[in-house]
Order: structure tokens, then sequence, then C-alpha cells
């Protein structure tokens, strides 16, 4: 279980020797995503998970905030707008805009959309470094080495692949650069950072990216330069306005002024007041050393706690292959949702996909998955029980009180465990075992309902022994949609209509209208309750030809 449970919703911050309680609200963030290009199919599985994170926690009844958004400065930035003949804030608009389309397109629930280009931002930004700068933690000094563009980050020489090229975007070769700038004092917090990764060790999760963070740090931590000469795509260095902050020191504050209240007045103290620490910022691997090492320490700096935790998921491969322009095989998000729908889509990278493993997206195992899982599984469960309901039951939830069902009936066994089970994948991020575990319910449902033949039983006469087996599918299957509401909560939607229940999973006050405590629970559908009409709540995929 992850630590804020286990002890009692209560994080304990070595950076501030503080206790911050986390019992009542969660916050969550995705990464703030570059926008020299339009969002591709990983910033899409960052964004899925991030959401269905944020749903499970509003189904518990949480006040939920999930923080996206866009990081806009930069030279890599400044150089595609200009290859595009567009200024960067046009570009920045532009790009912007189809984050937001995809977004609905997928069904995300975001709270609050944090642009680094805001002038909000900007008063968090000078008021951050202000802090660090009487800390004494920011000095002038010299900057000289190799410096790939598109990671906005120097390289050691060390880590760079033949003929110069960066090890993260494998085509591009780095460049020299030679600057006077102005430099954070990330040495001097070697020590404090390595007490916290010891102190809570959960703090940098999966246990691989945790391993590399520590080599990393063990390595000594050298200081590393917060701002860039020549660029005029950013903000000015408060102190020295002919130099423009560094992309990441400024991009990393976007998630401190997404805080803040849309009519509120941009300050720290404001912007900490609820939300902050953040609960669980979700991001790729390739960032991680900016998150679980740049921003710790700046924020130790700044005297204001550090996050609860970090975690780095892996790449996704399309065929087994890396994605790239050059290679022709990229996988547009927008085309897949657009043919496929939202739901098919969250659910096949999350349950196909160990989250913090790099995964595959393959065309025939995507379709395979979801006929297998929604369509035939899932969705041929509901349409044939309830048919039987409506022909048996005269269309009506059967009358039978589920206290009185055996304890060694199968689906009651499965159903009074699962949630537990599946309550503890979703807090480990273990979206695949989540499903995995709701998916065996529905398999024991079917294996269930064909060997007990309640068509049989009723043409027997035993009117009593078919309505116990039919409730017992139905609210199995209520059972599953309800907890597998935050991955497809559209298909949730309709197994719920159908089963005469009128919940919209897309609630933002789900928690409240749709209590864990009582839908999470075996048992729950009430009896008698009209039944709505059979209708198929997942079409097949056809594999193309």
């Amino acid at each position: 279980m992850i630590e804020a449970e286990a002890k009692k919703s209560l994080f304990f911050n070595t950076s501030m020797g503080s206790e911050i309680n986390y019992k009542d609200t969660f916050s969550i963030t995705t990464p703030l995503y570059y926008v020299n290009d339009v969002p591709h199919i990983g910033s899409a599985y960052t964004t899925i998970a991030a959401d269905v994170v944020s749903r499970f926690q509003r189904l518990q009844g949480k006040a939920v905030l999930m923080i996206t958004g866009t990081d806009e400065h930069g030279q890599k930035i400044q150089r595609t707008a200009e290859a595009r003949g567009k200024s960067p804030q046009d570009h920045c608009d532009e790009v912007v805009a189809s984050f937001k389309s995809l977004w609905q397109r997928l069904n995300i629930a975001y709270d609050r959309f944090s642009r680094t280009t805001a002038e909000r931002h900007h008063a968090i930004v000078q008021e951050f470094f202000q802090r660090v700068w009487d800390n004494g933690d920011i000095y002038e000094g010299h900057q000289q080495g190799w410096y790939c563009v598109s990671c906005e980050e120097f390289k050691e020489e060390r880590d760079l692949l033949p003929e110069k090229r960066c090890p993260i975007h494998v085509n591009k070769t780095v460049e020299w650069r030679d600057e006077q700038n102005y430099f954070f004092r990330l040495s001097k917090y070697q020590s404090q950072l390595q007490a916290l990764y010891a102190e809570r060790p959960d703090f940098i999760q999966p246990e691989s990216r945790r391993n590399e963070v520590l080599s990393f740090v063990d390595r000594g931590l050298q200081d590393f330069s917060i701002s860039r000469i020549n660029l005029d795509w950013g903000f000015p260095v408060p102190t020295a306005p002919e130099q423009t902050l560094y992309v990441w020191f400024d991009a990393l504050l976007g998630y401190v002024t997404a805080l803040l209240d849309p009519d509120e007045a941009p300050s720290l103290d404001a912007a900490i007041a609820r939300w902050w620490p953040i609960h669980i910022h979700l991001i790729g691997k390739d960032i991680l050393r900016f998150h679980a090492v740049y921003w710790p320490a700046m924020l130790m700096s700044a005297g204001l706690p550090v996050p609860g935790r970090v975690f780095g998921h892996g790449f996704l491969t399309k065929d087994g292959q890396k994605m790239g322009k050059s290679l022709g095989n990229t996988l547009d998000p927008v085309d897949l949702v657009d043919r496929h729908g939202a739901d098919a889509i969250r659910y096949y990278f999350l349950k196909e996909i160990e989250f913090g493993r790099d995964g595959d997206f393959n065309e025939t195992r995507f379709i395979n998955v979801l006929n297998a899982d929604l369509a035939n599984d899932l969705g041929n469960l509901l349409n044939r029980t309830l048919k039987m309901a409506s022909r048996y039951c005269q269309g009506q939830v059967p009358n039978i009180n589920p206290a009185e069902i055996s304890p060694e009936n199968d689906l009651k066994s499965k159903g009074e465990i699962l949630a537990h089970t599946v309550k503890t994948a979703y807090e480990n991020l273990a979206f695949n075992q989540a499903c995995e575990a709701i998916l065996g319910l529905v398999r024991t449902s079917n294996k269930f309902l064909d060997e007990k033949a309640p068509w049989t039983l009723y043409k027997q006469g035993q009117q009593a022994e078919t309505e116990a087996v039919l409730y017992a599918v139905l609210e199995s299957v209520r059972l599953a949609a309800y907890l597998l509401s935050p991955i497809v909560p559209g298909l949730a939607n309709a197994i719920y209509s159908q089963l005469g229940l009128a919940v919209d999973f897309n609630h933002k006050d789900i928690g409240t209208v749709c209590p864990y405590a009582e839908h999470s629970r075996w048992g729950y559908l009430p009896t008698q309750h009209p039944l709505g009409e059979a209708q198929p709540i997942f079409q097949r995929i056809e594999l193309p030809e």
C-alpha cells in the first residue's frame, strides 16, 4: 500500500520537519507538456493514468485537484516557432488548443490547465526566485559543455552517444555552449536529498526509477545553470534582465501556479494554502531527474514541503519498435480515439501495460483484447443476463435478499473481497492488476451462468433458484462496472443505465452521488428495481483485412 495509507494519510516531510494531513484532499499532476509539437500518444498515456487516479480518489469522496498543462518557454519553442513563421506565443496558443481538444476526446476530467506563459505564473516564478536568492542558493558562474536543445539540458560527455548525439533524442546532436550564467547550488542539498530518499523510500517510484536516481545522486551532485543568454522567449532573470530563466526552473513552478484559484491574487502563500504538497507527480522516465532531484532541492531552498511521490512510467513502442516520424510509425492519438472511442484507448493502455514499465502498441493485440474483455466477457454477459431477467423476472432486478445468498456462492465470495483488492491496486498505480481482478469476477460470472443454467431452472419451475442466479450475475456486472469506472467511465455509465441506475461517472462529486462504501459492496443492487433495455455496451471491432 502507498505510504499515505500506511501512515493513516500522513506524510512526514523530512525537509520541513512537519506532518501534512492528506486525508480529505488529493492532488496529482501530469507533466506540463512541452509545446514544440502537437500531443503524442505518450502524452495521452500519462494524462489518462492521472485521470484514472483522480477519478478513483473522487469515488472515495475526496476533494481532488488534477493538474495538467503546458511548458511554453525555451529555445526549442523559439526555434520551432521561427521555422513555422509564427510568433512564439501564436505557436504556443495553437499547440495548447490541440492538447485541450485531445483531452476532451479522451474524457480527461482535469481541474486546472497550467500555462507557463501566463502572467500570474510570472509572479510566482519571481517570488520563488527571490526566496532562493535570499537563501544564498543562486550565484553567477561560468557554464561550458554540451547542450541538447530538445532536452533543454546540458549533458555530461560520458552520457553522449557516438557523434555527440543525445542519449534521449538519438537523432539530435548536442551543441557546445560557453556562457556566463546564474547557477543553483544543487550540490548543497545532496545530503538532504539522500536523507529524503532514505526516510521516504516510496518518494520515487517504481523501484527501478528510484535506483536510477540514487545512483545519479551518489555520484555527486553538481550545481546547475538556471539562466540562458541570447534567448528572448522566457521570463527575464529578476536580478539580471539581460538573461532568461532556464526553462526547467520556470516550468516546474507551473505546478504551484496551478494551485491558485482563478480569481486569486498570485502569491506563493496563497498557492500552497490548500493543495500543496502535491500527492503524486506522474511523469515519463525521461524527465525523472528534474522532478526527483532538481525539484525537491529547489523546494527545500525556498522553504516549501516536497511532494508526496514522483512516479516515472516507461516509454511506449509500436509493434516492438520505438516510434518516430523518421521511421514513419507514429501513433496518432487523435486518429485512434476518433476511430475507437475514449474507453477503448483508456482500457487498452492501462490494462495491457504494467504502469512503470515500457509497453507496446500492436493493433491486432489492441483489437483482440477489447473484443475479448469488453465486447465478449463483459458486454455479452450483461446482454444475455438482462434478456433473461426480462423474460423470467418481468424486467426487474430479481427479488432476492443478497444477505441470504450463501457465502459459498462463487460470485458473492469473490465480489466481497474485490473492492479491497482493486483499491490497493489503484493506490499502487497497478492499473493492469485492477483490470485483471475485475475481469476475473466477470469471467467467473460467465462460467457461473453457464453452469447454473437459469434457463433450465426456469423451465423446471425453480423460480427462486433462477432469480438467485440472475441476481448474482447482475450484481457482479454492476460491481465490475463501478470499479472499472475510473478507467472506462463511458462504459460504466452504459452498464449502470441498463441496470436502471441513474449515475453519471463523469460527475466531479461522484463520491457523494455514488458513495464508495455502498457501491463497492457486493449486494448493493436494489431488488425489484426496474431494469433497462439490453443493448450492446461495446461494439466488436473488426480486424483490418
